[in-house]
């Protein structure tokens, strides 16, 4: 087993987890403008890549960008990585390919906690990316600790591309945000993947 192949319902039991679908999570998080590269980038690449209609479009010309922002937002303090293998605990089925990983340390060569994980989901169907997503995480969290570097909240999201659903891990509660935010939200979902790299306190 892999992450790929961990359902939402395997996942929670496995794992004994609780699921919590009720909260607004980033509805305090602040909206961060995009630089004029990236504005550039979504006015082009959004209609090619909804045209293409393939998931290595939507990965190629939307998801890649958003995540290169990030790291370009924080001065490249923190690292991307995509399509790396994340093995973990392999007993458990935590292993396999992240679609992209990102870690709060400079280091581009090797993956280094503290970690959080995004899952292109397949097929456009967020849903079905949950438990892939979910299994990361918990991998995420194992880690983060075996490194000794555990944070109290392990970030995840599933997106196609064009909608974006985030999710956090604390100990075994899964929270699943409510809220789904769309492409023509750079600013929030920027916002929102900057959070768990911004210093302990300090807002986005």
């Amino acid at each position: 087993m892999a992450y790929s192949d961990f359902s939402l319902a395997t996942v929670r039991d496995r794992f004994e987890l609780t699921l919590d679908e009720s909260k607004d999570l980033f509805a305090q998080v602040s909206p961060v403008a995009p630089s004029e590269t990236l504005k550039i980038i979504l006015d082009d690449y959004i209609p090619l890549a909804t045209a293409i209609a393939t998931e290595k479009a939507r990965s190629e010309f939307l998801i890649a960008p958003l995540l290169a922002e990030v790291r370009r937002q924080f001065h490249n303090r923190i690292s991307l990585f995509s399509g790396n293998e994340f093995p973990v605990d392999l007993t458990q089925g935590l292993h396999g390919f992240c679609d992209y990983i990102m870690s709060d340390s400079p280091e581009q060569l090797l993956i280094t906690a503290p970690v959080m994980t995004i899952v292109e989901a397949k097929r456009e169907n967020i849903l079905g990316g949950l438990g892939q997503c979910i299994a990361a995480m918990v991998a995420a969290q194992i880690f983060n600790q075996q490194a000794g570097k555990a944070v109290e909240i392990i970030y995840g999201a599933v997106t196609t591309g064009t909608n974006w659903k985030f999710l956090q891990i604390q100990a075994k509660t899964v929270s699943i945000d409510k809220v789904e935010y769309f492409i023509n939200q750079p600013e929030k979902i920027l916002g929102i993947l900057m959070e768990p790299f911004q210093p302990v306190g300090q807002a986005v």
